[in-house]
């Protein structure tokens, strides 16, 4: 199985329908269902998702939403350490420092999913695009 951590920009582009981006994120999330992947994000990305698509979507049904799609995620906590880390980090943006360092606290993730490949360059942890990922789980069928 595929331990996948998953990039606040994924999230988004699932629950928004962002278009053409909403197709790879629906089939990242669909692997989990044929037990292909264990889906991953931080508890920053799930806050900064409410905190985005709340313009967007109404309180109430973007609550359920997001409570439905921690059904298929496990959510690792951004704590102090990670905190500091990032704040400490020489990476430019804060924000991804604390996403790569979230995704180094859990055991055994293979890849961190973003739209933002060039952000991440400092990541320890292999980073592919929603693309990429998803020719990596059609080619493993």
């Amino acid at each position: 199985m595929i331990k996948i951590f998953l990039d606040t920009n994924i999230l988004v582009d699932l629950i928004a329908d962002r278009k053409p981006f909403s197709k790879q994120a629906i089939e990242i999330f669909k692997s989990t269902e044929k037990n292909k992947t264990q889906l991953f994000t931080s508890s920053q990305s799930i806050i900064t998702v409410h905190y985005l698509l709340k313009k967007y979507v109404e309180e109430k049904e973007l609550r359920k939403i997001i409570f439905n799609l921690l059904k298929f995620l496990s959510v690792i906590p951004v704590d102090i350490e990670v905190l500091k880390k990032g704040l400490q980090s020489n990476h430019k943006d804060f924000e991804d420092a604390v996403q790569i360092l979230c995704a180094s606290t859990a055991t055994g993730i293979d890849y961190i999913v973003t739209r933002n490949k060039k952000d991440f360059k400092t990541s320890e942890i292999s980073v592919l695009s929603p693309d990429e990922i998803c020719l990596k789980l059609n080619s493993s069928r």
